[in-house]
């Protein structure tokens, strides 16, 4: 298991504090972690199996990566795996939980990436991440996101998805819209299928590799 970095990091904005409130207050036993899960997500689970993901030792990258269900799977698969939260709490557990793992856990934040990683990763793994920041900084976390991914890289995204019932204020989350998921394609990435699955997105970008 590899250092944690950014340790000083403090998510002081009380539109990402809120990860690092929850984290602690599980720690206590005062609150479950909604998204804790035993396995990785299934609808990702699902698409490495389907497309025969396999790393070989290229670089991945896992937003949000909470408890670390999902960066172990892909580290599982071959890849050097990077995984980051806002939340140290969140980052300590998942080290706790993983004591053996090649994955490299670290305090980082979205909206303000640590410097080389944008256009760094061979494949960017976005799950119920973006979905739970505020309306008002999901164009930024949108491109947070896309920066990561590398020339000839994958970005696999999945959110709950906006029902025509659902108040779309109402969070968190705040689940993403179609255009929302189609917003990632902005950033000089090209949709290759995007995906409502019940009440969720799965999408596949792709980057060209520069010439």
């Amino acid at each position: 298991m590899k250092q944690t970095q950014g340790e000083g990091l403090t998510p002081d904005d009380e539109a990402i504090g809120w990860f690092e409130d929850l984290y602690r207050a599980a720690d206590r036993g005062e609150r479950e972690v909604p998204w804790d899960d035993a396995a990785p997500q299934p609808l990702l689970l699902e698409w490495t199996r389907e497309q025969h993901i396999t790393g070989g030792g290229r670089r991945a990258v896992v937003v949000g990566s909470g408890l670390g269900r999902d960066a172990e799977l892909i580290a599982s698969l071959g890849f050097e795996t990077t995984a980051f939260d806002i939340s140290p709490t969140a980052v300590r557990n998942a080290q706790r939980r993983h004591p053996e793992s090649s994955v490299h856990y670290v305090v980082a934040d979205l909206l303000e990436l640590p410097v080389g990683w944008p256009d760094a990763f061979d494949l960017v793994v976005e799950s119920i991440t973006v979905q739970a920041m505020p309306r008002r900084l999901r164009e930024q976390a949108t491109a947070g996101v896309a920066a990561l991914v590398a020339p000839g890289g994958t970005l696999i995204v999945v959110s709950h998805s906006l029902g025509e019932r659902d108040d779309p204020d109402a969070g968190p989350p705040w689940p993403l819209t179609r255009p929302e998921i189609e917003a990632f394609s902005r950033y000089d990435l090209t949709p290759v299928r995007i995906e409502q699955i019940g009440d969720r997105w799965r999408a596949e970008f792709y980057r060209e590799e520069t010439r």
